[in-house]
């Protein structure tokens, strides 16, 4: 069965048998210490439906795992990182004692995860299982929180069900499987008990561990949502949902109800973080609505994001993403031509290079790639570039910015003609509106961004709320 017709059938089966089922998942500040989970254990008990809690890392685990999988540390840096992540843990042991069944579970992981951090990492493989350990220590020690403040937990561990191929680092998940999995061993546990598993991993058909790629938690959580029939996926983070733009960037930014889907993956595909971009697609074909909110205050609400369409025309947001490539091909021979921009996509592709925006003209055409350092796509390298110089001049582009501005029913009328009069006072490399309705795009110098955001915040988002 292939991934889009597994997906269809995933999606009318959640259309059929929808349940009262909530997934909340928390994310690494969420779970940094005994006193951020004790406030999350808060949270789930106030609220009955939720039976399957996904858990990130502690915060500052990842970072040390991320530096014992480079080849170049030194023991001493290994010994070092190794230390940081044990230390986390044994802060927040210091708070609690573990019941004998996790006790147990919990020494074989650190003892498991000593013996393959000592030596340098051999495979891809190694790679992500050693990433693994962050999710699987956390949920051990939030599964005994629970269990302090009364409820009836138990620790699961997602690669049971959570089925995805072999692309160590950036798996793909396998939907079918993924369902048939957990409708053999995760859906019959939650009846009786709340089920604490993790984020960012899976396993693939030979059993091996896998991860989704780093921020991969909030996706776990939709893709199990998904797999449950789950009526909505709640993700806890550090901030009270999405903002208008990023609130350390303007003071003045301001939390957003709601927004549709459409909306969400656009803000988190250019830029917010709050969201990975990757937790739409389960929730929107599935028909899961999302809810974003802050673990230190709940009480102050957070942003859903559902299906409906927004009742809200205009740009609603402005979101940048930093560390962008302007990559511009330019040849003679693609004037009247058929077949220049298929032979570009195809070197991109051999490549495994993934192009966000383009823009054409007679004899040439501009494209913009990520290059961001913890990019899951290469950088573009010069075999590639090589490749390109075959057939056409090739114009490299560095240390720029994407902004997007995000919202619904986005058209050139009187609020754009007021943008151009903010952006006159930059200097645009390139603009690209009209693929879609939810967003108007362009390049700035990575120097300029931030007072950009400013002054498209300041002039039209503050200006359109003051009116």
């Amino acid at each position: 069965m292939n991934t889009q017709l597994a997906a269809n059938n995933v999606q009318q089966s959640a259309k059929n048998q929808k349940s009262e089922i909530v997934v909340a998942k928390f994310g690494g500040t969420s779970v940094a210490n005994f006193e951020a989970m004790s406030r999350c254990s808060e949270i789930i008990v106030a609220d009955n439906n939720v039976r399957v809690v996904a858990v990130s890392a502690s915060a500052g685990v990842t970072n040390h795992l991320v530096t014992l999988c480079k080849k170049e540390i030194s023991s001493d840096e290994r010994v070092e990182n190794i230390a940081g992540v044990i230390a986390i843990q044994d802060a927040i042991l210091n708070e609690l004692s573990l019941d004998a069944d996790l006790a147990h579970g919990f020494e074989e992981t650190i003892k498991a995860f000593k013996a393959l951090a000592s030596e340098p990492l051999k495979t891809k493989q190694q790679h992500d299982e050693l990433l693994s350990f962050g999710e699987r220590l956390s949920s051990y020690l939030f599964t005994q929180v629970l269990r302090l403040n009364g409820l009836d937990a138990v620790r699961f561990d997602v690669r049971q069900v959570l089925k995805t191929d072999s692309q160590f680092s950036k798996a793909t998940p396998d939907v079918a499987a993924t369902a048939a999995a957990a409708k053999e061993h995760l859906m019959p546990l939650l009846k009786e008990h709340v089920v604490v598993t993790q984020g960012f991993i899976g396993s693939d058909a030979h059993g091996q561990t896998t991860t989704l790629g780093r921020g991969g938690s909030d996706y776990s959580a939709a893709l199990l949502a998904e797999a449950v029939n789950a009526k909505s996926v709640h993700i806890w983070t550090d901030v009270v949902g999405i903002f208008s733009t990023d609130p350390r960037l303007c003071v003045k930014a301001t939390p957003i109800a709601r927004l549709s889907f459409d909306e969400a993956a656009e803000m988190a595909t250019f830029g917010a973080k709050v969201l990975h971009p990757a937790t739409i697609l389960p929730a929107s074909r599935s028909h899961i609505s999302v809810f974003v909110g802050s673990s230190r205050e709940p009480e102050r609400g957070g942003t859903w994001i559902e299906r409906e369409k927004s009742q809200v025309p205009g740009i609603r947001a402005v979101t940048q993403r930093k560390n962008q490539i302007l990559l511009t091909l330019k040849s003679p021979e693609m004037l009247l031509a058929s077949g220049f921009l298929a032979r570009v996509f195809a070197i991109l592709s051999e490549f495994n290079i993934s192009v966000d925006l383009v823009t054409t003209s007679e004899i040439s055409v501009a494209i913009t790639l990520d290059n961001a350092p913890n990019a899951s796509r290469p950088e573009l390298d010069q075999e590639c570039l090589d490749k390109l110089a075959e057939f056409c001049h090739v114009s490299v582009e560095n240390n720029l910015t994407l902004v997007a501005l995000i919202g619904s029913e986005i058209q050139l009328r009187q609020q754009q003609v007021n943008l151009m009069q903010v952006l006159s006072d930059f200097n645009i490399r390139l603009i690209c509106h009209g693929a879609s309705k939810h967003n108007l795009c362009f390049l700035v110098e990575q120097s300029e961004s931030d007072s950009v955001v400013q002054a498209i915040h300041s002039r039209l988002l503050e200006a359109q709320h003051a009116a």
